[in-house]
């Protein structure tokens, strides 16, 4: 089984997702999707796709301000956003299910007309962004009658929590799954998933080492 990565921009992270997704399992097989690489067509040997956490989307792909408040210092990596798009197109025209990890749910929000909050803020940062490497944690509340809800089998829990943006205006075509006490959006899913490939995003997975 071959599963499609994309490459967070940092090797060490990237790995963490690779165990993650292997779990000892040496049947699975991580392809690195790299826009630097420009190997999109490596995607059609996959049975799904991964969209990483990294670093903050262009704002200009959800007509959102250039400057605001913790904008990256090395600028935006607008080919990297591009290159994924890219990849999320192709993989719902091949009918692959996907998964959106942090920056991940944030590309799948935007590529389907959302918007983004560019940052939550001295209160909200309190909760979600990770100080130092090291994540939060934080509880959430699963949407009843949701995927997720039935996919966890619990209504409450707990996440690692590592970012400074978040959902704004909700994507077309999409419902939200889980939310924080703060009301924060923690996950998304299809509002109408019968006729669609599978697809759910999380901004990051209870438990996980990834970011």
């Amino acid at each position: 089984m071959k599963i499609g990565l994309t490459y967070t921009g940092t090797l060490w992270k990237h790995e963490n997702y690779v165990r993650w997704l292997q779990g000892g399992n040496g049947d699975i097989e991580v392809i690195r999707l790299d826009a630097g690489l420009g190997n999109l067509a490596d995607l059609q040997e996959c049975e799904g796709l991964v969209l990483s956490g990294g670093v903050d989307i262009d704002p200009e792909l959800y007509d959102g301000p250039m400057a605001y408040v913790k904008a990256p210092e090395a600028g935006f990596q607008t080919e990297r956003d591009l290159f994924e798009q890219a990849a999320l197109q192709l993989s719902w025209e091949m009918g692959l299910p996907v998964l959106g990890v942090c920056r991940g749910l944030q590309l799948i929000n935007v590529s389907c007309g959302g918007t983004l909050v560019q940052d939550l803020g001295e209160t909200g940062d309190e909760v979600h962004e990770n100080v130092a490497g090291v994540d939060k944690q934080h509880p959430v509340s699963l949407v009843a009658g949701s995927q997720l809800e039935a996919m966890v089998g619990h209504e409450t829990g707990v996440v690692n929590s590592a970012h400074h943006q978040a959902i704004d205006r909700l994507g077309e075509g999409l419902r939200i799954n889980c939310r924080a006490e703060d009301g924060t959006i923690e996950g998304i899913e299809w509002e109408e998933p019968a006729d669609k490939p599978w697809m759910m995003a999380v901004q990051v997975a209870s438990g996980a080492d990834v970011e």
